[in-house]
């Protein structure tokens, strides 16, 4: 089975899906985190990556296509990534959210930074990465009627998160509607 783990900067979708794909023992395929070794490997913050793919359409393509190819060889596999509910086709879809200040305080501690630097790199980030979908891909972040379930990550730990999945695909079982795209 396919499961797609999406959701905001800092709404804990890297956490949740690490834990979901070894708790099945299935493939992780991971957006985000190839996203942030790609703007490690070039020597720039997040946001400068971010505003480095707006300018260079290049980099999302490859990332998108790159996820999207994976995704489809592997019968069993969590895809975690922004756009991943979007992209992969025949998945369980799951939208992870959490208020802004608790995003910007996560991004803040992982990244090392002011609390006032990530809620503003953050914003930034996010309003440069919404207009990208919107023009490469027709594809609005708000909506949501893509997604089997939203769990909100600021009221529940990763790992009841990770039950709340396991318990959401065992009540969905065979009558999840994979082709509601």
């Amino acid at each position: 089975m396919r499961i797609t783990i999406s959701g905001l900067p800092g709404s804990g979708t890297t956490t949740v899906a690490k834990l979901l794909a070894e708790k099945l023992g299935y493939k992780l395929i991971s957006a985000g985190e190839v996203f942030r070794r790609l703007a490690i490997e070039r020597g720039m913050t997040l946001e400068e990556f971010s505003r480095y793919a707006d300018e260079n359409p290049e980099i999302d393509l490859y990332i998108d296509r790159m996820q999207k190819e994976l995704a489809e060889k592997e019968k069993d596999v969590v895809v975690e990534g922004r756009l991943s509910g979007w992209m992969i086709k025949d998945a369980f879809k799951v939208w992870i959210y959490a208020d802004p200040e608790v995003r910007y305080e996560r991004i803040a501690k992982r990244e090392g930074i002011e609390m006032g630097r990530a809620r503003v790199e953050t914003k930034r980030r996010e309003e440069i990465e919404k207009r990208r979908y919107q023009k490469y891909y027709s594809i609005d972040l708000e909506d949501l009627s893509v997604y089997h379930i939203a769990i909100n990550s600021g009221k529940f730990k990763p790992e009841e998160i990770v039950e709340i999945i396991l318990k959401a695909l065992e009540l969905a079982g065979s009558g999840v509607d994979y082709e509601k795209e």
